[in-house]
């Protein structure tokens, strides 16, 4: 397929971790992926591994709070038919220290900027377009971060009206709800923590970013085409036995 007929993939926070994997799985899958992130460091480096893997990609710098500048995004990408909504913000913060200024952050970044994208992608994206959230399985309750589980708790009934609303033009609107993966800020815990959390999984073994670019891979794919307003949550059974704090 001639690179000017692939179409074409917005994934946030594509910079590193989670987005990193999504953007190179969707390359691999055939997209012109655009890479967005704050860091323009993050997001050159992303760029080389999707060229490296024999895929397409660019890079754009844009704060995704920024309404104008996701409006800019959004316009500038011709052939879009997949978005992922990647880019959110974590802090632990115990209730008692938590202010309302860390609550409205973590809505403008994990849900009002999502609601914005996708508004604007919805706009450009044909009909069978396809729409895949980050939420998280800490939206199921967790101590510690109860802005970030508010936002992300959010994030899952956004995905379900979303879905409702562009249903008539097939456009699918799904979350994956990712477990415990092994991101740089996770392995930057001692090696104690990280054993304790193993002990917890099912399977014996932390997430990858790779186990959530196939899930977001598959929500987007046309064998998902019958598939919308569900949150998959991708987290190696450990939900299964309840949602200890992680």
């Amino acid at each position: 397929m001639p690179n000017a007929q692939k179409p074409a993939a917005i994934v946030t926070g594509a910079g590193s971790g989670i987005g990193r994997a999504i953007a190179r799985r969707f390359a691999a899958e055939g997209y012109r992926v655009v890479i967005v992130d704050r860091d323009e460091a993050l997001a050159r480096r992303t760029e080389e591994l999707v060229g490296s893997d024999g895929g397409l990609a660019s890079i754009a710098v844009t704060d995704i709070t920024d309404e104008a500048a996701v409006g800019a995004l959004v316009e500038g990408v011709d052939g879009l038919e997949v978005l992922v909504n990647n880019a959110g913000i974590f802090s632990v913060v115990p209730f008692d220290e938590l202010k309302a200024d860390d609550f409205r952050r973590a809505y403008e970044v994990n849900l009002v900027a999502m609601f914005t994208l996708s508004q604007k992608a919805a706009r450009r994206m044909p009909n069978g377009g396809r729409i895949v959230n980050l939420c998280s399985r800490a939206a199921f309750g967790s101590r510690h971060y109860a802005h970030y589980v508010a936002s992300k708790a959010a994030v899952a009934g956004f995905t379900k009206a979303l879905a409702l609303e562009l249903a008539e033009r097939d456009i699918s609107v799904n979350a994956v709800a990712p477990g415990v993966i092994e991101t740089d800020m996770l392995l930057a815990r001692s090696d104690t923590n990280l054993d304790a959390l193993r002990a917890q999984q099912p399977t014996g073994r932390l997430g990858r970013p790779e186990d959530i670019a196939h899930a977001a891979a598959f929500l987007a794919s046309p064998q998902a085409g019958f598939i919308t307003g569900q949150v998959l949550i991708v987290d190696g059974g450990r939900s299964i036995g309840g949602t200890a704090a992680f």
